[in-house]
């Protein structure tokens, strides 16, 4: 593995030369020495044809070389306008979905041996050019035999060698940064790339990407807010989907969008609940929303909605961290920093010696310009910054779980900057958000949670008789011991400890849920008690 990144790290540099990003380098204030330095490089006196391409050419040229994971990286940066110069930022967008294809004939061959049948016996009508191609797979239109009008998407040959070797080392700069600096430790390098390592492989199954699509279809089934095109199963395989074709408008293309009058504001605003929905309701989002996956239905421009495609990479949070974060962004939205403050610590993130006052005030310091102001004056970019910096003073981890919500956050900031600049974030979500938070402590929900945990408790009774059955079976041979003939009662006073320890459980971790505590507390003081 090692020989492995050594020879792609020679690869990377073959491509920084060829593209002469050193370039771009230098357009940054650099220290005059690494300037002078920069200077003397000897491919810097070779002549190259590349020359002759702009600067946001060349990037997105070695970027195309270098492959998926940097293809994506390009996809990311695209979206962020505000932090990318715009001749840079343009060349990026076509990494979206206009990434150059690979031969029809291996497509054809891929999709022949994957389904087991010629094109021809399974599509009535099969279009060999791509409708697009982008980083992992492309596109190709078709028509079932049946009639209906689909896609077939298909991945791209020989791509887990490369993924494997940026994969090592990448593995091997997180391990380096581990060791020369602290701060690099806080961040836990090592476990951001094992998690990316997860969702890049989790990409290249597209029954997975079938699934989540399914997954996310039902989720929004009769929604005004998301469409999710069907998938068609008997022709899904590893290397091949099969699936609805859809007829949208890109959501980056404005200037459509604003001939067919589309309600830009309500477009805004629905992409930003779309994002808390999939987040708190349903805990299952869509983590790469890049304007190349995303498009607007012309059925209804006064209430337009959405069209996601490429399932690929789904996001999902555990209750805790749902709990966590909306939580924290209610605080946030109501500026009550000692209860953000208290959060941190409550949670783990920061050491509990942490001073509450100290860190109240390191929040407030940054978060405070960001309200009443429309998104077009927020930088998450140079906010972000500043919550690193408080973070290294506090010694707060970074959490490897939320790192696909960090990255979904980016897009969906770099979608409502084009959508609707004066978008303000804070209005849009702060009444989801306290919606979601009433209905945690709905009646409905509460019955629910405590229907739940009652469905646990035959799993515990079966869970102590088991135990105390292993516990006598060694002195089969002995004389059965008095606490044997009371093994029923034994059993259900375990029972009755079980829930006492999750009335108590329950009640520190969810205080809000007080009802079902108090009903295990009372259950479990009776198993315990009775004669």
């Amino acid at each position: 593995m090692k020989l492995l990144a050594a020879r792609r790290l020679l690869r990377i540099q073959q491509v920084v030369i060829r593209y002469r990003l050193d370039d771009l380098l230098l357009e940054l204030p650099l220290p005059w020495w690494l300037r002078t330095l920069s200077h003397v490089l000897p491919w810097r006196w070779l002549p190259r044809k590349e020359l002759s391409l702009t600067r946001g050419e060349r990037l997105r040229l070695a970027l195309e070389d270098l492959g998926p994971i940097f293809i994506k990286f390009g996809q990311l940066l695209s979206t962020r306008r505000d932090l990318m110069p715009p001749d840079i930022a343009d060349e990026l967008a076509r990494l979206q979905d206009q990434v150059p294809p690979f031969a029809p004939e291996k497509a054809v061959a891929r999709i022949e041996e994957q389904l087991g049948a010629s094109v021809s016996e399974v599509f009535a009508r099969f279009d060999v050019e791509p409708l697009a191609s982008a980083s992992v797979a492309q596109v190709h239109a078709a028509q079932l035999k049946s009639g209906e009008e689909v896609v077939v998407k298909v991945i791209r040959p020989n791509l887990r060698p490369i993924i494997r070797q940026d994969l090592a080392w990448l593995f091997i700069l997180a391990r380096l940064a581990e060791r020369v600096s602290a701060d690099a430790r806080r961040l836990r390098p090592v476990e951001v790339v094992d998690d990316y390592e997860k969702t890049i492989y989790d990409e290249l199954d597209l029954l997975r990407e079938a699934a989540n699509a399914s997954q996310l279809r039902r989720n929004f089934d009769g929604s005004p807010l998301l469409y999710v095109p069907q998938v068609y199963w008997d022709w899904c395989r590893p290397k091949v989907l099969v699936m609805e074709r859809i007829y949208g408008i890109p959501v980056t293309d404005l200037t459509t969008l604003a001939d067919q009058r589309t309600d830009m504001k309500l477009l805004a605003e629905r992409g930003v609940e779309i994002f808390f929905t999939q987040v708190f309701r349903d805990s299952f989002f869509h983590a790469d929303m890049h304007p190349g996956n995303i498009f607007v239905a012309t059925r209804q421009p006064w209430n337009p909605q959405y069209i996601a495609i490429d399932c690929g990479i789904i996001g999902s949070l555990t209750p805790e961290d749902q709990d966590y974060l909306a939580r924290n962004l209610i605080a946030f939205f109501k500026r009550d920093y000692r209860r953000v403050a208290q959060l941190h610590i409550d949670s783990g993130w920061v050491p509990a010696e942490t001073k509450v006052n100290d860190f109240e005030a390191a929040i407030r310091t940054v978060c405070e310009p960001i309200f009443e102001k429309p998104l077009k004056d927020i930088s998450f970019g140079q906010l972000l910054l500043r919550l690193f910096q408080t973070a290294r003073r506090f010694n707060m981890e970074v959490q490897p779980q939320l790192v696909l919500l960090q990255k979904t956050l980016l897009n969906i900031e770099g979608l409502g900057r084009q959508l609707y600049p004066d978008l303000d974030l804070w209005t849009t979500a702060q009444p989801f958000l306290e919606r979601w938070m009433r209905e945690r402590v709905s009646p409905r929900s509460l019955l629910s949670n405590l229907q739940s945990q009652v469905e646990q408790v035959p799993h515990l009774a079966g869970m102590t008789r088991d135990l105390l059955e292993r516990m006598s079976q060694p002195h089969a041979a002995d004389p059965p011991p008095p606490w044997q003939q009371r093994n029923d009662g034994l059993a259900l006073r375990l029972l009755g400890v079980g829930l006492l320890l999750g009335a108590a459980s329950l009640g520190l971790e969810q205080h809000l849920q007080a009802w079902p505590s108090w009903l295990m507390l009372a259950g479990g003081l009776y198993l315990v008690l009775r004669r």
